[in-house]
């Protein structure tokens, strides 16, 4: 399949689409240019595998395998109890959980009905739950009985109106209910009131939207990527496509450790898994030996993480005893994976590190490594099937850069969101319609494109901190940190780090007459932000580098740190 006939001659390479696209002659050879995408609800997706594969095993987890049978029945009799609570169309329902069988279960019960799935970190603290609650306009939440305090301390904020919790001992070996909270509902009595569920057929078109996945760009305002059923279902197509070619459902193992909440997961570890049938080996919490006791005993044939994964697993005096040399696929996304990192995995197993490339915006994927045809480590691959991309001078955005220069990339396709939820300003400015009616995703990453079409982002967005592939907004941080009666001004910028790509740092001026301790900062910022986004290094000044209209020079800062 693919473009392979055009390949004959250069003659022809400058009549073809090569000419504009230079990526395409270095797809592999099942890769076809073209691909046409499903116009249905994500909701097809777990009801086609149910029944093509019903009797497979979908989950495994701690101890515990659900087949795809048995997570549709549970799926389709959550929906009727929640349509039993009210739940309509278009109402927002947040997820507040690790990875495990119920947020599959969750995720398509909400989208039968035509509701919109809002994923959250359940390491957020209460008041960023209240925020981007509030943001949404939540109805409901579903999340941990060990999170209910948390979320019931902020339902009188926000329009929350059902707080469901549910316990990871429920889908464990051996099982166990729920701590029941005065003011929840537990998700396994609600599936309990069903006898025979319900035929659902609530009207969901393909471009409605399916997901709200927060990103607070470079501001730290939480904006909502509305992104569709027809976005998710595109990509997870693409990024199948890119990876697979003789494998038949039913027959792929996927070991997800990275989090469901994170839009990475969401789309190409459970949506991408159960289109091909997966077994989905789920961890809820990153621990190297669980992971490794996983690869051993499942033989995964792919394995997604965030880089800091590979650099633990690296690290391990006992890794090579556990079978990692025959996992087909490695692929490294959410964050820039160094180059040193892809040669000493590769040394030392003996199978690729893939890197890839995505954004929220474009529900993730827009770029992955070739399989089998020429693989150029450090870049992040070619642009998927249907893909488009184009590099701009960053003045205007409007002119485009010979191949080699630097410019912003920017991205169309059928992944690209519709915009942003509420935020008709800031959809305005991250997407533009070009003369020949095609929308343009502005990703604010500083980008080339070689001859062959491979990408090399040259700076992320300037102020994005990426830990452990999660983003770090310097604003949100400087926030908390000014909300300490000690803090006359704070400056935030990430710093690189071997094992978390980068870490938070923060450069603070004490007001005067105030001596400030950094354990006391460490403290306040605990009680404030989820952990990733903790600084790791804090450093005391007398002053901050600032501009003559009194901006802070955050260029300065990073300059000092790299010297």
């Amino acid at each position: 399949m693919g473009a392979e006939p055009l390949r004959e001659s250069a003659d022809c390479l400058t009549q073809s689409p090569y000419a504009l696209r230079p990526w395409l002659k270095h797809y592999d050879y099942w890769v076809a240019e073209h691909l046409n995408y499903p116009q249905r609800p994500l909701s097809d997706i777990l009801d086609t595998v149910a029944i093509e594969v019903p009797d497979y095993p979908a989950t495994a987890f701690f101890g515990t395998v659900l087949t795809f049978a048995q997570l549709k029945d549970r799926s389709d009799r959550l929906a009727t109890a929640l349509g039993h609570l009210g739940l309509a169309k278009s109402d927002r329902v947040g997820i507040m959980l690790p990875n495990c069988p119920q947020y599959i279960i969750a995720t398509f019960a909400v989208l039968r009905h035509g509701a919109i799935v809002v994923n959250i970190n359940p390491t957020y603290t209460a008041r960023e739950v209240a925020s981007l609650a509030g943001d949404a306009d939540l109805r409901f939440l579903i999340t941990l009985d060990s999170l209910a305090p948390l979320a019931l301390s902020v339902r009188s904020q926000t329009s929350i109106g059902q707080i469901i919790i549910t316990s990871l001992a429920e889908y464990s070996e051996p099982a166990g209910p729920a701590a029941a909270l005065d003011g929840t509902i537990s998700l396994a009595d609600l599936m309990g009131r069903v006898g025979s569920p319900d035929v659902i057929n609530a009207s969901v078109a393909a471009d409605d939207v399916a997901v709200l996945q927060y990103t607070g760009g470079t501001t730290g305002e939480p904006k909502g990527a509305m992104l569709t059923h027809a976005n998710i279902f595109a990509n997870v197509i693409q990024t199948e496509a890119m990876m697979y070619r003789d494998l038949g459902r039913g027959d792929a193992r996927y070991l997800l450790v990275i989090p469901y909440f994170h839009v990475y997961a969401f789309t190409v570890g459970m949506m991408m898994g159960l289109w091909v049938g997966a077994l989905q080996v789920l961890i809820p919490k990153y621990e190297v030996e669980l992971v490794l006791d996983a690869i051993r005993e499942y033989r995964p044939t792919y394995f997604p993480a965030v880089p800091t994964v590979f650099v633990s697993l690296l690290n391990h005096p006992r890794a090579k005893e556990f079978g990692l040399e025959r996992v087909k696929t490695f692929n490294s996304g959410g964050a820039p994976c160094p180059l040193d990192v892809i040669e000493r995995w590769e040394r030392t197993f003996g199978r690729a590190l893939y890197q890839g490339y995505g954004l929220t915006e474009t529900s993730p994927v827009t770029h992955s490594m070739p399989q089998l045809a020429v693989r150029k480590p450090g870049t992040i691959g070619v642009p998927v099937p249907d893909t488009h991309m184009k590099i701009v001078d960053v003045e205007t955005g409007e002119r485009e850069i010979p191949l080699g220069e630097t410019g912003e990339l920017c991205i169309s396709g059928p992944q690209v969101m519709h915009g942003y939820w509420r935020r008709p300003d800031a959809t305005q400015a991250a997407l533009r319609t070009d003369s020949e009616g095609r929308r343009w995703f502005y990703t604010g990453d500083i980008a080339s494109m070689d001859q062959d079409g491979f990408t090399s982002i040259v700076q992320r967005k300037k102020d994005l901190i990426i830990v452990d592939g999660f983003n770090v907004y310097p604003s949100e941080v400087e926030t908390v940190l000014h909300m300490h009666p000690g803090v006359q001004l704070a400056a935030v910028i990430g710093v690189p780090d071997a094992y978390h790509g980068e870490v938070v740092k923060a450069l603070i001026v004490p007001k005067p007459g105030i001596t400030l301790e950094t354990t006391a900062i460490l403290a306040h910022c605990k009680n404030g932000l989820a952990p990733f986004k903790v600084p790791q290094r804090i450093e005391i000044r007398d002053r901050l580098p600032m501009s003559a209209v009194g901006k802070i020079l955050y260029r300065v800062l990073r300059e000092e740190e790299l010297r």
